[in-house]
């Protein structure tokens, strides 16, 4: 199985459009108000901080080059070329490594598994912009390179962000300008619902070690200047 040619157009065109500077994309808030919060839960249950870690939906990088500052070795893989072609030039240090992988395409992930070895892996907001029969093969994707030993941090929207959503889209004037890209191109955020999640995870084979809640943090604000912020959980996951 592979995914849609539909979705990954979708994901490639909305790239290749996407302004370069960091910050332009409608979630690619700074990494101090994202994977930094994320860390607080998440390094502590990390049994092996020695793996590597896979950044799953890496998008132009923004985050993963954070996580590369602080494990020994962090791959970024994304479904868009353009993405991975973008996460790579603005990586000027060579911090993370890039690679393009379509998690839903078994083969292809259980190669990058065979290369790493166990790895952890860092998924933040990948699962609900999935098509629906993407989602399942996507949090297997996830089992698999954690093997035995990798633990996940996952980042998801709550359901209910999609009332937040629906309501800056329907506004008298529009969307904010950075969210109306997604909408334009088919990207449907918030489409999982938390119950959908938990049983995502558990047809996957993944265990739930710790969970909580974490607003995810955009780069677009309202009219009266408050930073919009998206009702979303956190889990950690393990195999069995």
């Amino acid at each position: 199985m592979s995914v849609t040619s539909k979705y990954l157009d979708a994901w490639e065109q909305f790239w290749r459009e996407a302004p370069d500077e960091q910050g332009a994309v409608f979630w690619d808030a700074e990494p101090a108000l994202t994977a930094a919060r994320h860390l607080a839960h998440f390094a502590a249950r990390i049994d092996r901080p020695e793996l590597p870690l896979v950044d799953l939906g890496c998008g132009n990088g923004t985050q993963t080059r954070y996580l590369a500052a602080r494990y020994p070795k962090v791959v970024g893989v994304d479904l868009s070329p353009a993405a991975v072609e973008r996460a790579r030039s603005q990586d000027r240090d060579g911090e993370a490594e890039f690679e393009q992988l379509d998690a839903t395409d078994p083969k292809a992930v259980h190669e990058l598994h065979g290369r790493l070895g166990d790895a952890n892996v860092y998924v933040r907001g990948v699962l609900h912009q999935c098509e629906p029969a993407d989602r399942l093969p996507v949090a297997e994707a996830v089992a698999t390179l954690l093997g035995e030993h990798g633990r996940a941090f996952v980042l998801e929207l709550a359901e209910a962000a999609k009332a937040v959503l629906t309501g800056l889209a329907q506004r008298p004037q529009g969307p904010p300008p950075k969210l109306r890209p997604v909408f334009a191109h088919g990207l449907t955020p918030a489409e999982v619902s938390d119950a959908a999640l938990d049983q995502l995870l558990a047809e996957a084979g993944l265990s739930v070690l710790a969970e909580g809640q974490l607003p995810l943090i955009t780069t677009e604000y309202t009219p009266d200047g408050r930073r919009i912020e998206l009702p979303a959980r956190w889990l950690v996951v393990g195999r069995g």
